[in-house]
């Protein structure tokens, strides 16, 4: 009887431990695929990404990975992307995710080109009018064209103006948007177009792909006015500004931030996570709703743009571009790229006193019938402005004296 227990625990421990021995074996061969598809599932590919963040964000649009990787040159931009930035934190906004995923894709096709933009006739010194604008925003294209940013000559300068775009990112809501554009690109040849989508994080990809075309086709433009398409510009100031400077020299102008602060409130439209921009400030930028820089300073900035990681706020990567050549851009009080905001002192100041934006250059967040109506106004041959001031000097609000009864006796005698 005791031999046979003692042959019974024998047989059972043999057997537990051929049994331990054959999940070691299983467990060590399918580790590596168990690895490769933890690892795929953390980088993963796009289809994956795309299906789960769309369950978590119930958004209605997807990217197809067969555009991203033909858009990306080279091919391996993509793969390269996802390697870099993988894992992504699943607490960051859906955006940011996207943003983060195709962070490294640099290159895309250009769609529309003009070739001949910037071409010279005659000689002379050329002023470049880019537009930042989107497929759908027709009107404010066409109430540029036929106000502020008319081609032809103010003072010394030829003017010469372009709007830049991308893909719409709701395709489907924009009917028939290709064939369009090429119908407006051909009657007006002022559009530039590129192979990405067109949202409020890749306004930096259309800055350095605007950078590389103005170093590529437009090379002898001594100035470049950069601006959106809901300004109104007040070119003959511009041209006067301009009439000193040397375009061989640095320049760089417009309405200059400094000590900004990154907004880490995901509410706002320019949060930026801890992850993507640590604490402390931005270096000095411009506000980019339009500033003025010279031909010799946009060919630098397009060389630093390469050396600079991509940004998703377009204005602040300039800023870092800026840093990167060493150069400190100047500020002027003409440019209002915040629009004009009324003063609480002065209540009844009219905002759209024609002699007022006859002293400005640039002037944000406007609507198109205010564009008309600001254009019309200040070419009425019946304007009688009090002075016409100088856009060489910075622009100052005019001190209205106070009303005291010692001045109200002062003038009765």
């Amino acid at each position: 009887m005791r031999l046979r227990r003692k042959g019974d625990l024998i047989c059972t421990f043999l057997l537990l431990t051929a049994f331990c021995i054959l999940l070691y074996i299983q467990m060590h061969f399918e580790s590596p695929r168990l690895n490769k598809q933890v690892n795929q599932r953390e980088s993963g590919t796009e289809r994956s990404i795309m299906e789960s963040t769309k369950a978590e964000s119930q958004l209605d649009f997807t990217i197809s990975t067969t555009k991203l990787e033909r858009n990306c040159q080279p091919g391996q931009e993509l793969e390269n992307a996802q390697v870099k930035t993988s894992p992504i934190p699943d607490l960051l906004p859906w955006n940011y995710r996207q943003y983060l995923w195709q962070k490294d894709c640099r290159e895309f096709n250009q769609i529309i080109n003009q070739k001949e933009k910037c071409r010279k006739i005659h000689g002379e010194q050329l002023l470049l009018i880019s537009i930042k604008s989107m497929v759908e925003e027709f009107e404010r294209r066409e109430v540029a064209r036929k106000t502020w940013a008319q081609e032809g000559r103010v003072h010394n300068l030829q003017v010469r103006r372009l709007f830049l775009l991308g893909v719409p990112a709701n395709q489907s809501s924009v009917a028939s948007w290709s064939r369009l554009l090429e119908h407006e690109s051909q009657i007006y040849q002022d559009i530039l177009l590129w192979d990405f989508q067109d949202t409020f994080f890749n306004l930096t990809l259309k800055e350095i792909h605007f950078l590389k075309w103005f170093d590529q086709f437009c090379p002898d433009a001594e100035f470049v006015f950069k601006g959106d398409d809901d300004v109104f510009v007040n070119v003959e100031n511009i041209a006067d500004f301009l009439a000193d400077s040397d375009p061989k020299d640095d320049l760089f102008v417009g309405h200059i931030i400094y000590q900004a602060l990154p907004i880490r409130s995901n509410k706002s439209k320019y949060y930026i996570p801890e992850m993507m921009y640590g604490p402390g400030i931005y270096p000095v930028y411009a506000g980019g709703g339009g500033f003025l820089m010279s031909g010799h300073t946009a060919k630098r900035l397009y060389h630093a743009s390469k050396e600079v990681d991509l940004f998703p706020i377009d204005d602040v990567f300039l800023g870092m571009c800026l840093l990167r050549i060493g150069l400190e851009p100047l500020t002027h009080e003409g440019f209002r790229t915040f629009g004009i905001v009324r003063p609480s002192a002065a209540p009844h100041m009219q905002m759209f006193d024609p002699c007022f934006y006859k002293e400005l250059m640039v002037v944000h967040s406007l609507k198109v019938p205010e564009i008309w109506l600001m254009w019309s106004l200040l070419h009425d041959p019946k304007l009688n402005c009090a002075r016409k001031g100088s856009m060489k000097r910075l622009f100052r609000w005019r001190v209205k004296r106070k009303t005291t009864p010692a001045s109200i006796k002062k003038r009765r005698h």
